[in-house]
């Protein structure tokens, strides 16, 4: 088991359980609709462009480019709070649709540095919470 002190999600089987099986081995898992062939981020039943549900997940690279970031100064949450101030962001996913997440490894003192890295390739890390739950978290492309 691993330290990981931060809130962990409550995998739900019937809309995201291919996404959390899929992180357990490293692998971003994103719902595609049938009918429309258009990736959604975050998992539903229906297809949000179409209204389909017939959904099938695909294995996604697991890359993209950072879209946006905010540096979060002040949190509530257990885990958090410790750990800020720390960087969220959203990234356009190679597959085409955006992800919210944190973004790691970056000098949140110097914003203007990471605003210079808009646009950047990001890869996505996942982090181990308990033996069920990996969390995805954001690297700039090295």
């Amino acid at each position: 088991m691993t330290d990981y002190n931060k809130p962990i999600p409550d995998p739900d089987p019937y809309t995201s359980g291919p996404f959390w099986e899929g992180a357990k081995e490293g692998k971003l898992m994103l719902p595609r609709c049938n009918d429309c062939n258009r990736v959604h981020w975050y998992p539903r039943i229906l297809c949000p462009f179409c209204y389909s549900r017939s959904i099938s997940w695909f294995e996604a690279s697991g890359e993209g480019t950072l879209y946006s970031f905010a540096v979060q100064q002040r949190a509530f949450a257990p885990g958090w709070a410790e750990e800020g101030p720390y960087v969220t962001c959203f990234i356009d996913l190679n597959e085409g649709d955006r992800m919210f997440g944190v973004l790691l490894d970056v000098d949140v003192s110097k914003p203007e540095d990471i605003f210079a890295k808009i646009g950047s390739k990001v890869s996505i890390e996942f982090v181990k919470a308990n033996d069920d739950v990996h969390v995805p978290y954001w690297k700039l492309a090295s």
